[in-house]
């Protein structure tokens, strides 16, 4: 039985850790500084376990000692966005908690996978990186898959399809600044460029970059949930059994892409040992431009964690 900690017991980390436990893989540890909260949340899901049928078993807890020697750390801690907040200004805030999480759980889980999910996520899993000591294949962000669901249900709506024979390309930032690369994005082998007006796919790339703002304007008091914790599973996943599943993930370059030093969504092959290869694509010169923009953005959220 594997053993995956959760930092975070707000809605993200609360609901990915009931989709895992559900699946009856690995055991749970749920974690978070206000007392009483993981408890109250990992006792209500293991009660459960007798409808759903699952025998993993899961435990709240604000003590980092019970993550000790977890096979992967999944960290949402952090403040949500709020209605009109950018992700660049929960930077900030965001950046010493990040810090503080990592350091607690790198020094009791030496040998984990760390997923970082919170926002501004490039930044937050580079500064993941740099504090935990880590080598950069076991450390990375959730970006691309949680922007290609979107971008995937858009475009199965529009043209009346399933979703399961939508594939989607995105790479970048995860934020104002993702690049969406619309010939390689597929609709059962056919890509999107030849199905829909070149105003259509535009349309559908903004309401996939303002996704989350979208949601976050409908629910005034809080931010996407369902859609993150479906994609940190299939992250988790992925490693956990060793699936060797191309995803798009925020990892760190270190001359792909040409570029350096810098945490940014790009399609991985995902395994036991977390980043087991980035997957290069061949880029327009079009397209390697607006990453370069991209990365430039991200560049100056990472210079912002030192001010």
């Amino acid at each position: 039985m594997q053993k995956i900690s959760v930092i975070g017991a707000g809605n993200v980390g609360a609901s990915a850790a009931q989709r895992i436990i559900e699946k009856g893989y690995a055991d749970v540890v749920l974690v978070d500084i206000i007392e009483g909260l993981p408890q109250g949340k990992a006792l209500d899901i293991q009660e459960s376990a007798p409808v759903i049928g699952f025998d993993s078993h899961i435990v709240g807890t604000n003590d980092y000692e019970e993550t000790a020697n977890s096979d992967i750390v999944v960290i949402t801690s952090g403040i949500g966005r709020k209605p009109g907040m950018t992700r660049d200004e929960l930077v900030q805030t965001n950046r010493k908690i990040v810090s503080d999480v990592t350091a607690n759980v790198a020094k009791r889980s030496p040998d984990c996978i760390l997923i970082v999910v919170t926002n501004s996520v490039d930044a937050m899993a580079y500064l993941a990186l740099k504090t935990s000591g880590l080598p950069r294949n076991r450390v990375f962000g959730l970006s691309g898959v949680l922007d290609g669901a979107r971008l995937r249900t858009f475009i199965a709506a529009e043209l009346k399809v399933s979703v399961t024979n939508v594939h989607s390309c995105i790479l970048g930032e995860h934020g104002e600044n993702m690049v969406v690369v619309p010939r390689l994005c597929t609709v059962n082998g056919v890509a999107l460029t030849e199905l829909l007006p070149q105003e259509a796919i535009d349309r559908l790339i903004q309401r996939t970059i303002k996704g989350g703002a979208e949601i976050v304007n409908l629910l005034k008091t809080g931010s996407a949930f369902y859609a993150p914790s479906a994609s940190i599973t299939r992250m988790v996943e992925a490693v956990a059994f060793d699936k060797k599943q191309i995803l798009p993930c925020a990892a760190y370059l270190d001359g792909e892409y040409g570029m350096r030093d810098i945490v940014m969504g790009v399609p991985v092959k995902l395994g036991r040992d977390g980043i087991e290869e980035i997957i290069e694509l061949e880029l327009t010169a079009e397209e390697k431009t607006k990453l370069a923009s991209s990365a430039e953005a991200i560049r100056k959220t990472i210079r912002s964690l030192d001010s």
